[in-house]
């Protein structure tokens, strides 16, 4: 899971993309990156760590120009290396540089013909960089001199005849514009929007519509699944449709835990959507806790507090804050290795004793990966005094690995597979466990816009709903998502790259 930006300004774009990647930070800790283009030459920066880490003084100031892109990044199943950090750059055709979310499900098969027929070389084990190169060569096979959106566009629908899995997409052609698109199922999301400036509007595309409204940005709408999107720098848009049979699938993970809560994506409003889990989970607590006494509910922080608010408040229970977070260690579900995931959850939150001692209490969280988290918290709380340890989990088991760009653990290492509620609650030592059904997070999410038919909810019920996936293929993924396969490699401080004359 990354986030990405780009912003069309009609001055210096520099720190509004640094705004704009703190505001994304949750969706990536371990890499961030910013390419900025002055009519012909492309500054470029980028590093692992954190944004506010990656970019220092000496660095914004060399970030000139009205025009860039950014990124930040987690990491996925392959290396951590700051070569693996985006943008991406290719020098032909026109110079471009490039941002993406999700993951290609073909990506190994491209990385041959890439090689072999397109005649380009992949550097690192990146799939985005496989896809820049081939958006590169769809761009370059139109055989034009002078770039025109009807060629962009041509570009885009020969990504989405070559590329599988899911992608949202931003890209920067040097002296242009930003081209932005979304996989043919709108898996991964991608929001515009503009803003006025005394010497016109200047424009913003963003992975959730959070970044757009910080920056003082009015929200357009979501790109659509696969639509391209163009911004030129006279600030013209133009936007066409450029898959044959686009079917809007967003993922429902998003929904449950990724996206700010403040955030709306394909027209569901992130907080609606986790308050009416919260409804819908109470309602099943009615069901099936029946002769269960709860004195109290409290919330894992920070992604579970509005269902959990909605459930107490549905259940007429007492809803209290009973853990303090240390907002300096970063999300435990997006670490790397599962060493340094168990050593940061006593580091990020503390449990305060008087609203444990002597309840039963009732805990809820988002959801539940790998069952370690929540091992620890139930240990914790009852460290604390509590009587009894209930735990309520916001979404369905997670049963199966996502392939469209989380980097959820093997089959191996999910808690939910193979077991039952029963014997998941003993191996996380809760006294009972209550999961949400999976019909009631689609409706859950679904009641915030209809005309959404069907969400992308693999990990929860295993169907890939771009029909590719095979047994082979996650036996692959499982190799390389191991824990005991994953070693973060970290690189040292990188300056500013100035990438000139790229046209």
């Amino acid at each position: 899971m990354c986030g990405i930006v780009g912003i069309v300004g009609r001055g210096p774009v520099n720190q509004a993309l640094y705004d704009a990647l703190t505001v994304l930070q949750h969706r990536g800790q371990d890499a961030a990156g910013i390419v900025t283009s002055d009519e012909r030459n492309l500054s470029l920066r980028k590093d692992n760590g954190l944004v506010s880490d990656v970019f220092h003084t000496r660095h914004m100031l060399k970030l000139t120009g009205r025009m860039g892109i950014g990124h930040v990044r987690y990491p996925t199943a392959g290396s951590s290396a700051s070569a693996e950090a985006q943008p991406f750059y290719v020098n032909m055709p026109y110079g471009i540089t490039l941002a993406h979310n999700g993951n290609l499900t073909n990506a190994e098969q491209l990385k041959h013909e890439v090689f072999r027929d397109d005649l380009r070389h992949v550097n690192t084990e990146s799939d985005s960089e496989i896809l820049l190169n081939v958006f590169a060569h769809e761009l370059w096979s139109q055989g034009k001199h002078k770039l025109s959106e009807k060629e962009l566009f041509a570009a885009v629908r020969g990504v989405h005849e070559r590329c599988r899995g899911a992608y949202a997409v931003v890209t920067m052609i040097t002296g242009f514009g930003i081209l932005a698109f979304r996989d043919p199922y709108g898996i991964r999301p991608l929001v515009y929007g503009e803003r006025d400036n005394d010497a016109g509007k200047e424009y913003i595309i963003a992975s959730e519509s959070v970044a757009i409204q910080a920056l003082g940005f009015r929200l357009i709408a979501d790109v659509e699944p696969g639509e391209a999107v163009l911004i030129t720098t006279e600030g013209k848009v133009y936007k066409q449709q450029c898959a044959k049979n686009p079917q809007r699938s967003p993922c429902i993970f998003e929904y449950v835990y990724f996206a700010r809560p403040d955030s709306i994506i394909d027209g569901i409003s992130v907080y609606k959507a986790r308050m009416r889990m919260g409804e819908m989970l109470a309602d099943k607590i009615k069901r099936d806790f029946a002769g269960e006494h709860i004195d109290v509910v409290i919330p894992i922080p920070d992604t579970s507090r509005t269902a959990a608010l909605e459930l107490a408040h549905a259940l007429n229970l007492a809803y209290r804050e009973g853990f303090v977070k240390n907002r300096y260690i970063g999300r435990t579900f997006i670490m790397p290795g599962q060493r340094q995931r168990k050593k940061s959850v006593r580091q990020k939150l503390n449990a305060i004793d008087l609203e444990f001692k002597g309840k039963n209490v009732l805990l809820v969280d988002d959801s539940i990966v790998r069952g370690t988290t929540s091992q620890q918290i139930i240990q914790m709380a009852r460290e604390a005094g509590a009587h009894r340890v209930f735990f309520a989990s916001a979404a369905p088991p997670v049963m199966y690995p996502n392939v469209y760009g989380i980097d959820m653990p093997s089959v191996e290492e999910l808690i939910g597979h193979a077991r039952d509620e029963a014997q998941i609650a003993t191996a996380i030592g809760a006294d009972r466990l209550v999961y949400q059904a999976l019909p009631d997070l689609i409706e859950s999410c679904r009641r915030g816009n209809p005309a959404i038919e069907r969400f992308d909810a693999s990990c929860f019920d295993g169907k890939y709903i771009t029909g590719d996936i095979t047994p082979e293929y996650l036996k692959r993924l499982q190799l390389l998502r191991n824990d005991d396969n994953k070693e973060a490699s970290r690189s040292g401080d990188n300056e500013v790259i100035d990438l000139h004359n790229t046209r």
